[in-house]
């Protein structure tokens, strides 16, 4: 039996009556992309799994072909001179998320087909405990290719998992990552045939509900601890960045770059 906890809306949430929750990002027409609405949404649902005594693991997925493809762009270059603000609030919500998700008690396994991108999608992953994707998945750190720089942690994050050299060269040049190279690299946990995504999550979910919950816990806490506050000191920097940033000609060029599906003409202002 599967109880429905949020059945409406741009983020979904369910828990069966195995613990196993399932957090379901749910903004198919705009690749999940994240808006200030969408990440209040997606906060509202994490803070119910907090409350959520019989939560023993989350699976988090994406509704629609994709993951999640990062920040909505085209929301974001509709605020014009006002989207340093915007990103202001977008990436303090988008802080308190990624914070949620990992001091959450359950173990957090993430589900990935299509583009896990940006902030929002590639930073979800790298805030995830443990990570399965479809083969077909793609990872994408995004950000300085739209004029920015990383958030949701993945200043510190990203190096932690895959070494610092590795991170340097995925965020100054953003290459599009295959499932097969982000698992070689320590990035993705396992990959599998697109068709038994759903699968092996839900396997991996299973192993981790029938765990010991206070030992997962109290486990996990150790190991995020060793990176946690450095990630969390690190929240406040990302989000004067990313917002000083967004209010210059190269995040507008970059925004609207994306949008076009062409090349940036960056100019340094």
């Amino acid at each position: 039996m599967t109880d429905k906890l949020i059945d409406t809306g741009m983020v979904l949430l369910d828990l069966d009556d195995t613990g196993v929750g399932r957090l379901t990002l749910n903004r198919p027409e705009a690749a999940n992309g994240m808006s200030v609405p969408f990440l209040r949404a997606l906060y509202d649902a994490l803070m119910r799994c907090h409350r959520e005594p019989e939560l023993r693991v989350l699976v988090l997925r994406g509704a629609g072909p994709n993951f999640c493809a990062g920040g909505d762009i085209k929301d974001f270059a509709s605020k014009g001179e006002a989207l340093p603000d915007y990103l202001r609030e977008a990436t303090s919500w988008l802080q308190i998320c990624v914070t949620a998700l990992m001091r959450l008690n359950a173990p957090v396994v993430a589900a990935v087909h299509g583009y896990a991108a940006g902030g929002g999608g590639f930073g979800l992953v790298c805030a995830a405990d443990l990570v399965v994707a479809a083969e077909s998945a793609k990872f994408l750190p995004g950000a300085t290719r739209a004029g920015m720089a990383p958030d949701a942690g993945v200043s510190v994050t990203l190096p932690r998992l895959v070494g610092l050299r590795r991170a340097m060269e995925l965020v100054l040049t953003n290459p599009t990552l295959s499932a097969a190279r982000a698992q070689e690299i320590g990035l993705v946990t396992t990959v599998v045939p697109d068709d038994e995504l759903d699968a092996a999550a839900a396997k991996l979910a299973a192993i981790l509900a029938d765990g010991a919950p206070l030992a997962l816990a109290e486990s996990k806490r150790l190991l995020w601890d060793g990176v946690g506050r450095s990630v969390e000191s690190a929240l406040p920097d990302e989000a004067r960045t990313v917002a000083a940033l967004s209010g210059t000609a190269d995040a507008r060029e970059g925004l609207a770059a994306v949008i076009e599906r062409r090349r940036p003409v960056f100019t340094g202002k």
